[in-house]
């Protein structure tokens, strides 16, 4: 755990690290570009109040501007949330939206480790940390995080068996996880979740699986019935014992069945007789 901490801190002071980098490398536009910021100023204000509408620009919460001068980023980084002042011939600027983007990973078609053809989609939710980096680094970020997360959905599950799959969904999504989140970091993108949403057999293979379940449960259930069979056995022999030690049980036994005849409402009632009972007749 502490591993992972430091881990995520270094990953922070090394982002923090390329920012101030690339903004500092930006910030020089050379004596041309100060004259054009000198003529661009005189010119706003000359044009007063009309210009003044120009050059006041305003973001919403959820997003950040980054600011242009002649083509290089303005040292300072992402302008926002509210007001912010541009200058109208020299600076143009790009919103960034900060808020969590959610998208679907489409059906991809995966052979598994143990040669199984199965089709898997899942669930993205990232954000953009870093408004400049995910400006300066890379053209279009949602496009690229997209592409990004359907080869690391068919990288993770190849190395993975069927029954894996299939059982240890919040291990393979945590695996994407940590791989889309390394290769974003470079671009300011923090992906904060990754969901497998289902998992799709071919039909052949249901059909072979419902079928080998069916035989395991047909087989579970044969011997379950021999168990059962096997203590009924036991127990009727000790019952016979019992009987055997005492013969006035056989009578009590010959009552309740008697009893239980009774209780089922029937006409016809058979009665047994003891065997000693008839030993005299058989005698004579």
């Amino acid at each position: 755990m502490e591993d992972g901490r430091e881990t995520a801190a270094m990953r922070e002071q090394k982002r923090k690290n390329r920012q101030i980098e690339l903004e500092n490398t930006n910030s020089d536009i050379g004596l041309c570009g100060w004259i054009l910021v000198l003529f661009s100023i005189i010119l706003t204000l000359l044009t007063l109040p009309l210009s003044i509408w120009m050059c006041i620009k305003i973001v919403k919460e959820y997003e950040r501007a980054i600011i242009f001068r002649l083509g290089r980023i303005l040292q300072g980084g992402a302008k926002g949330p509210g007001l912010f002042f541009i200058l109208p011939c020299t600076d143009s600027f790009i919103n960034v939206d900060m808020r969590t983007i959610t998208f679907d990973i489409p059906p991809q078609e995966v052979l598994t480790k143990d040669s199984v053809t199965v089709s898997v989609d899942g669930v993205v939710y990232y954000r953009v940390q870093n408004a400049t980096l995910a400006v300066a680094n890379i053209t279009n970020a949602d496009a690229a995080t997209r592409l990004l997360a359907q080869t690391t959905l068919r990288n993770v599950l190849g190395t993975k068996n069927l029954a894996e799959i299939l059982s240890d969904r919040e291990e393979i999504a945590h695996s994407m996880q940590s791989s889309l989140d390394d290769a974003t970091d470079d671009w300011g993108i923090k992906v904060e979740r990754v969901e497998i949403k289902d998992v799709k057999l071919p039909l052949q293979l249901q059909r072979a699986m419902a079928a080998e379940a069916e035989a395991t449960r047909e087989a579970r259930a044969k011997v379950i019935a021999a168990e059962g069979e096997m203590n009924a056995s036991r127990a009727l022999k000790e019952a016979s014992l019992v009987i055997a030690e005492s013969p006035s049980a056989l009578q009590l036994r010959y009552l309740q069945t008697l009893n239980t005849i009774a209780a089922e409402k029937n006409s016809t009632i058979i009665f047994p007789l003891p065997i000693d009972m008839m030993q005299s007749f058989i005698k004579r």
